[in-house]
C-alpha cells in the first residue's frame, strides 16, 4: 500500500491485527486516497467481536471481516473530496457519519447503497 499501513486498521484490543483486512479493499482504498489528494485517517478498521460490541457496531459488521473502514471527516470539503474519490474508484457502499465516512466492499451485502447515522 502507498498511502496506508496495516497498522492504521488495527482493532485497538488485537495489535497487528490490521493485517486481517481483505487486500481488494485496502487497494482501491489505497487508490481513493491517491485521487482525492488528502489525508485519510482511519477512525475503525478491522474490529475483534470485542471491540465490535464495545463501540456498538451490528452483529455482521463488515469491520469483523476486514471489508470496512470508517475515515475521519468533519469538512464539507473533505467529505466531497472523499466521497467523490471512493465512488470513482467502484466503491458502493458509504456511510455517511457527522465525523466520519463509512465504507465497505463487504461481497454478500446489499450493493449501491448509501445511508446516514443519525
Amino acid at each position: 500500500m502507498k498511502h496506508f499501513s496495516y497498522a492504521e486498521f488495527d482493532s485497538p484490543d488485537f495489535p497487528d491485527s490490521g493485517r486481517n483486512m481483505d487486500e481488494s479493499f485496502l487497494f482501491l482504498l489505497d487508490s481513493a486516497r491517491q485521487i482525492a489528494g488528502t489525508q485519510f485517517k482511519i477512525n475503525s478498521g478491522f474490529r475483534t467481536p470485542k471491540h465490535n460490541a464495545k463501540v456498538g457496531g451490528t452483529e455482521n459488521s463488515s469491520h469483523l471481516r476486514g471489508f470496512a473502514a470508517d475515515i475521519h471527516a468533519t469538512s464539507s470539503a473533505d467529505r466531497f473530496k472523499i466521497l467523490s474519490a471512493l465512488i470513482e474508484v467502484g466503491f458502493n457502499r458509504i456511510g455517511i457519519a457527522k465525523t466520519f465516512i463509512h465504507v465497505d466492499a463487504d461481497p454478500i451485502k446489499t450493493k449501491d447503497v448509501i445511508w446516514t447515522y443519525a
